[in-house]
């Protein structure tokens, strides 16, 4: 089995964010980054699997800016056989994303596409399932827990209801939740290692199909923080307070 991880940059989840002065997002500058947690623990499992013999290789793909490269060693030291860097400085929506990896699921044939369900910048969680969509496989979502056998995975899910257990044909695409593993520390040697493997390129404007947005933010502004704690005595209280503070009550 041969798996296919999308592995993206996003700012640190454990350092504080703010706004850029023209609101048009995020200030970046000087912000530490990382690997997008839900892919850290795609990641992990991808690996898991190729240690177990499932799968016989693990290939890492990632698209941005030259910055993405980090991103990739850092899949490599963590157990990925092979990684390739799509090159491009457009922002991508989850559609141009998921059109990218079409391609390369295309050329590279992979048996698992094995991605986090979602980026903890801009918190859509579409490009799993459109990819999906667009390749015409199976997919299985949210999943927290992944058993392999012949042609096929089980897949154990999480859905407002509880636990859902799917069977999914291969190939397929399937989407992490966070508590599906706990990713490993990278050893010192194995950093080292990946600081001079080789990462293949390959430029997304080659790939002839639509990367500029189809949407344009108007603006983005820091959430309010003068908000005033107060202790209701019964649910009708509390759904009183709700009320008016979503404007429901006059």
């Amino acid at each position: 089995m041969k798996i296919l991880v999308p592995v993206k940059r996003v700012a640190d989840p454990n350092v504080r964010i703010s706004v850029a002065a023209d609101g048009s997002g995020v200030d970046l500058t000087k912000l530490r980054m990382a690997m997008n947690p839900f892919d850290e623990i795609a990641v992990e499992e991808a690996v898991r699997l190729r240690e177990s013999g499932t799968a016989t290789e693990v290939i890492a793909v990632s698209i941005g800016g030259p910055k993405c490269v980090d991103t990739l060693r850092s899949a490599l030291a963590t157990g990925v056989d092979r990684a390739l860097h799509i090159t491009t400085d457009a922002d991508l929506e989850p559609l141009a994303v998921a059109s990218i990896l079409t391609t390369v699921a295309e050329d590279l044939s992979p048996d698992l596409i094995l991605m986090g369900k979602q980026a903890a910048n801009g918190e859509n969680g579409q490009t799993g399932q459109m990819l999906a969509a667009k390749l015409g496989w199976p997919q299985a979502t949210f999943a927290s827990k992944i058993e392999a056998s012949d042609g096929t995975l089980t897949v154990t899910r999480e859905v407002d209801q509880g636990l859902e257990t799917i069977e999914v044909d291969l190939p397929c695409v399937v989407t992490t939740d966070l508590c599906l593993n706990a990713p490993r520390f990278a050893a010192v040697s194995a950093i080292l290692k990946a600081k001079k493997a080789p990462i293949e390129e390959r430029a997304a404007e080659n790939l002839g199909m639509q990367l500029s947005p189809r949407l344009r933010t108007l603006s983005v502004g820091e959430t309010s923080q003068d908000r005033a704690n107060i202790k209701v005595t019964s649910v009708g209280e509390l759904l009183e307070a709700l009320a008016k503070t979503h404007g429901l009550l006059k």
